[in-house]
């Protein structure tokens, strides 16, 4: 539309001039001005504005033309870039789908592991419960065996200083009964200890003549003094035991050996009972006959050995007997 009214005002200025010519658009104005009136000055300079306009316009248009020239080149450059970034997504995003795949897989895994770890850790739990009441009960158990081990270990002392106790009385009593028949040969009479208890053992030559039951003198005086000795310590139990040697004997009085060792314990008990006033409940008499010898009756001075009523001292055992009822 510019350039329509730009030919206008030309032909309106040759028009205004009788078709003189006048400078073009972009010549330089003439030194001497245009002669023409007012209404074609008033026209040239507007088409000089014009032209001017037009000059300027075109630049814009060069550059514009050239600028959207470079935009398109740029636009292509994006395209392209968005095409690569399109299928870069498009790739990252089946990475991601397969990632999403693998967590859903490995959220499954780690809830079935962590249901069996559970499981497990109750199960564990559970057995380390039940080896602590386990263990607890082997505890309480070992520490009851310990107080029972004690209580048997006092128990043990303790009895141990009964029995020590009683040897040492059987020991006193030994060396009183020594004290007190010194008087009596060795061949006669004989004082030792056994296992805690007193062997007197007197000899037939000492109490009976030979196939009696009676008690010679001596031997009574030999009874006496042991009685006395046996009064003055009551705690001692008194078994009278008679032995014979292997020579058969029969009489009208006694049968064989076993009667005449029993007789003869029985006439002991009786002195030391009704002559010397022992208890009868610490008294006991029994015989062996010529079945537990001291010596072989195949000589004489063995059998002589053999023909002998033993007079056993006992500690009495009901202290310890009590003892070991509680």
């Amino acid at each position: 539309m510019k350039k329509t009214q730009l030919i206008f005002i030309c032909a309106t200025v040759i028009a205004a001039s009788s078709c003189a010519p006048v400078y073009k658009c972009g010549e330089e104005k003439p030194a001497g001005g245009v002669a023409g009136g007012n209404r074609l000055m008033a026209v040239v300079e507007e088409r000089d504005d014009l032209c001017e306009t037009v000059k300027i316009k075109d630049e814009e248009n060069k550059f514009l033309v050239q600028r959207n020239q470079e935009l398109s080149i740029e636009n292509d450059s994006l395209t392209t870039k968005n095409t690569e970034l399109n299928n870069d997504l498009s790739e990252l995003q089946g990475e991601y789908n397969e990632l999403e795949e693998e967590n859903e897989v490995l959220k499954e895994e780690k809830l079935e592991i962590t249901e069996r770890f559970s499981g497990m850790m109750t199960d564990k739990l559970n057995q380390g419960y039940l080896f602590d009441e386990r263990l607890k009960e082997k505890e309480r158990r070992l520490a009851l065996k310990e107080e029972e081990l004690r209580q048997r270990e006092k128990r043990i002392k303790e009895l141990e200083q009964i029995i020590a106790r009683q040897d040492s009385i059987a020991k006193r009593l030994n060396r009183l009964l020594r004290e007190a028949l010194l008087g009596f040969d060795a061949d006669e009479l004989t004082i030792n200890i056994k296992d805690g208890k007193v062997y007197v053992s007197m000899s037939d030559k000492l109490m009976f003549a030979s196939g009696k039951a009676e008690v010679q003198e001596k031997g009574k005086e030999a009874l006496g003094v042991l009685a006395r000795v046996l009064k003055k310590n009551p705690e001692f139990e008194i078994l009278i035991e008679g032995h014979t040697d292997n020579v058969p004997i029969s009489t009208s009085k006694f049968k064989d050996n076993w009667d005449l060792s029993v007789a003869r314990a029985t006439s002991m008990v009786r002195l030391l009972e009704g002559e010397h006033g022992l208890d009868p409940d610490r008294l006991t008499a029994s015989g062996r006959g010529e079945h537990d010898p001291k010596a072989s009756n195949d000589s004489a001075s063995g059998r002589a050995k053999n023909r002998r009523t033993e007079i056993i001292l006992s500690p009495n055992l009901d202290e310890i007997m009590e003892y070991l009822n509680e």
